[in-house]
Parts: structure tokens; C-alpha cells; sequence
């Protein structure tokens, strides 16, 4: 049985690899986000994978994803709420970019026993 840690873990390694088929498995089709780069929450998984496909074409690729701080907060047996620091190499095209942010991603345990991503909220990383 896997933990709400695990699935965090998983769609974090599948992020940092750039693998978007494993990356999108990580989330309920009815997940919603809300960005700081972004100017309106995105209301589906649907939504939100239109939006990468869109910056791929523009050449965005993740090159690796650091997480740290990590913590699981147990609301009931199937709800949890992960959050962590994220640290984030990119590129789009030639410029390659590090990004510093705090992320909160709500689990819920669904389809037989599988923790599914249903709410995703990144924010910059304020500088200590």
C-alpha cells in the first residue's frame, strides 16, 4: 500500500524527469491549480496539460526537480496535504532557469486505494 509521501515522491521524480505520462497519471482528471505564473486557476487536469503542451512547443523541458522540507498532514484517512519546498531546473529553448518555490498538493485516496493529486498551489520561495 503506498502513503501519501510516496505518491508526493512519485509525481515529483516523473516532474523532474520530464516524463508527462507519468507526471499527469499523478493527478485526478477533476484537479485543479493555481500557479503564481500563471494568471487564472486552472480548473482540470485537461486544462493544465493543454498549458504544458503549449510550453513544450516553445522548447520548455524539465532538466531536474529538487524537493526538500517535505511534510504530510493527515487530514482524514483519505485526504493529505503535502507540502515542501521545490527547487527546479528548466529550459525553454536555449535559456535554462532555476526556479525557488513552496508548493501544497492535496492528496485523496481514490480508485481502490490509489493517492491521487486533486489540488495543486505553487508559490515563489520567499529568500530566508
Amino acid at each position: 500500500m503506498t502513503t501519501p509521501l510516496d505518491a508526493a515522491n512519485t509525481l515529483i521524480d516523473a516532474f523532474g524527469r520530464h516524463d508527462t505520462e507519468a507526471y499527469f497519471a499523478s493527478f485526478a482528471a477533476d484537479a485543479t491549480f493555481v500557479f503564481h505564473t500563471h494568471v487564472q486557476p486552472l480548473r482540470s487536469r485537461s486544462d493544465y496539460e493543454q498549458l504544458w503542451y503549449a510550453w513544450e512547443r516553445d522548447g520548455f523541458r524539465v532538466l531536474q526537480c529538487e524537493s526538500s522540507d517535505q511534510h504530510v498532514q493527515m487530514l482524514t484517512s483519505d485526504i493529505a496535504i503535502f507540502t515542501h519546498r521545490v527547487r527546479t531546473l528548466a529550459r525553454t529553448g536555449a535559456v535554462e532557469e532555476t526556479a525557488e518555490e513552496r508548493e501544497t498538493i492535496v492528496f485523496q485516496k481514490r480508485d481502490g486505494g490509489r493517492w491521487l493529486a486533486v489540488h495543486e498551489h505553487l508559490s515563489p520561495a520567499l529568500e530566508a
